[in-house]
This record gives C-alpha cells, structure tokens and sequence, in this order.
C-alpha cells in the first residue's frame, strides 16, 4: 500500500483539526471582541466534528486503540485465542455493519425529505454521510484485523504506539 493511503485518515485527521480550531476561534474572537459571530461557524465546526469522531474510530481501529477489556483474552495463547479474538472482532463487525446499513438509510432518507441545515443551508446528508462511511472504514480495517489475528499479530503495529 502507497505511503500516502496508509496515511489518508492521519491527514483527514490533522487537516481537520486543523480547521475546526480556527472556526471556533474565529466564532470566540467574533463574540467577544466584535460583539457578533457569524453562525454558520459554529455549525460547520459541528459538522467537522462529526466527521473527525468517525474517521478517528476507523484509524483507532488500525491502531488497536479502541478501548477493550482484554484481561481475560490474554490468558490464552495460539488457537483459543485466535478464535477468543476473532468472535471478538466478528461481532464488533456486524455492529458496524449495521451501523453502516442504518446510516445509508437515513442518508437516504434526509436526501429525500430534502432536509437542510439551519444556519448555512446545506443538505443534512452530508454530515449524515459520516456514520456509513467512518462504518465502512472501521468494517473494512476490522477484516484486516482479523487476518493480522489469524497470523498471531495481537500487537500494535509498531512505529505509531499511541502514547499514555
């Protein structure tokens, strides 16, 4: 995999903190220095937010960060654990799945109420879109989890441990 795709949802990340910062900076400075802030930086923040929230629970997923109890889990080793891990990760899948087909739906169905936001009067399935895509991505790195599992792979990957 390309050096730049490995690290596509890292920069969503950062370019989208990135943004969000200086919008709600903005909206800060606006309210108290001038007395008036323009709304629609408030809700496009929102909507930032909305995004990184997904996109960051698919990279924790490549990062093995999500939170989990594994204290019972790290008592086995070899094939009881890899099947321990897999009903683990296979269940975590089909939540997202449905996550993923519940989410399409109601993307579906803000598009066909025509439903806009207040302040700046885009669609409502744009944000919305976040919940089927972050699904996907998580789905697609809890595959790839699995297959790291069957090959004995319970770590994180090294190089890009998250720090305490």
């Amino acid at each position: 995999m390309a050096k730049g795709f490995a690290n596509f949802e890292k920069i969503i990340l950062v370019l989208t903190l990135v943004v969000m910062v200086a919008l709600i900076f903005g909206q800060v400075v606006g309210r108290y220095v001038f007395s008036s802030a323009p709304s629609w930086t408030e809700e496009i923040a929102r909507y930032v937010h909305i995004f990184q929230v997904w996109v960051g629970a698919s990279y924790a997923v490549k990062m093995r960060e999500h939170i989990r109890v594994d204290a019972f889990v790290t008592r086995f080793y070899g094939l009881p654990r890899k099947i321990i891990e897999t009903i683990s990760m296979l269940l975590w899948f089909f939540l997202v799945l449905f996550l993923a087909y519940f989410g399409t739906q109601l993307v579906l169905d803000t598009m066909s109420y025509g439903q806009q936001s207040p302040a700046m009067r885009i669609p409502m399935w744009i944000p919305m879109i976040a919940v089927p895509l972050g699904s996907i991505g998580m789905s697609i790195r809890l595959i790839f989890r699995m297959i790291d599992i069957w090959k004995g792979n319970y770590d994180r990957p090294s190089g890009e441990e998250a720090t305490s």
